[in-house]
């Protein structure tokens, strides 16, 4: 399991350091994203007021193939749950048309795939989808991250960690968000490491149910996590936000909160 994890380690140590597309994060800081993978409906259901309580939007990246199935996640989104999200603000982005991994096909078909998944968004009926990625499963190549740089506007990994000074468009780093509420205390760990950094933080997650899938959060984590990050001063904005913000340098104001001033809980660590 240690040699495992070693190696595992050093993967994404060469992920994160070669064919870098950096961006200065600038003085943007501290954000939080919070992003769900493949859409299952609950993630509508029960994630989404919660995101928009502290003024705030999400990116949901779609595999539009497992649209309208049922897997482990539970029930997949449908074309109208697309629409309603898009209308309410949020960021409809790709996660490959079936869902494919960048390590299990050859380089030219999983090329497909993701370009076959952003053209499948691109006709849903009242959706403008982004031009930004997550890796299905996070599984990444070095051939993938070097080509997709030039055709997407961003890939997100699920390399842990924060963004910044320097934010990789070709690999985003992110961090999971499963469990109850035994697990907050690591998420507010890092929300606090990204106020003291100013920097970027971007979660994952997928289904939000009472009684999550391996791979999902209850509503009480997503509650506790998107409070304590608003809590502390994060403004929390999509993936699509955060890059048109650093792109025209234009500051994107979230909606107004009860109390601008760090609360006594959000201790900056020296």
């Amino acid at each position: 399991m240690r040699l495992r994890s070693g190696i595992g380690g050093l993967r994404r140590a060469v992920w994160s350091a070669l064919y870098r597309r950096s961006i200065p994060l600038g003085d943007h800081g501290p954000i939080a994203t919070f992003t769900f993978d493949d859409f299952p409906r609950s993630a509508l259901l029960h994630g989404v007021d919660i995101i928009e309580r502290f003024g705030g939007h999400a990116t949901f990246y779609v595999s539009v193939g497992q649209m309208g199935s049922v897997n482990n996640l539970g029930e997949q989104c449908h074309q109208a749950d697309l629409q309603a999200l898009f209308a309410r603000g949020h960021e409809i982005a790709n996660h490959t048309f079936a869902h494919s991994s960048a390590q299990r096909l050859p380089f030219s078909e999983f090329e497909q795939d993701v370009l076959h998944g952003g053209q499948a968004l691109k006709t849903q009926p009242g959706v403008s989808p982004s031009n930004n990625f997550a890796y299905p499963y996070g599984e990444v190549t070095l051939k993938a991250k070097r080509t997709l740089s030039g055709q997407l506007d961003s890939c997100r990994s699920t390399c842990r960690g924060l963004n910044g000074p320097y934010v990789d468009l070709s690999l985003l780093r992110a961090n999971s968000l499963y469990g109850d509420l035994k697990e907050s205390a690591s998420a507010k760990r890092l929300i606090t490491d990204n106020l003291t950094c100013k920097s970027w933080v971007i979660f994952y997650t997928h289904d939000v149910s009472e009684r999550p899938s391996p791979f999902g959060c209850t509503p009480e984590l997503l509650q506790e996590a998107v409070s304590y990050a608003a809590k502390c001063g994060n403004r929390i904005l999509s993936v699509e936000e955060v890059l048109s913000e650093l792109s025209s340098g234009k500051r994107i104001d979230t909606a107004p909160r009860e109390h601008d001033t760090l609360y006594q809980d959000c201790k900056i660590r020296s």
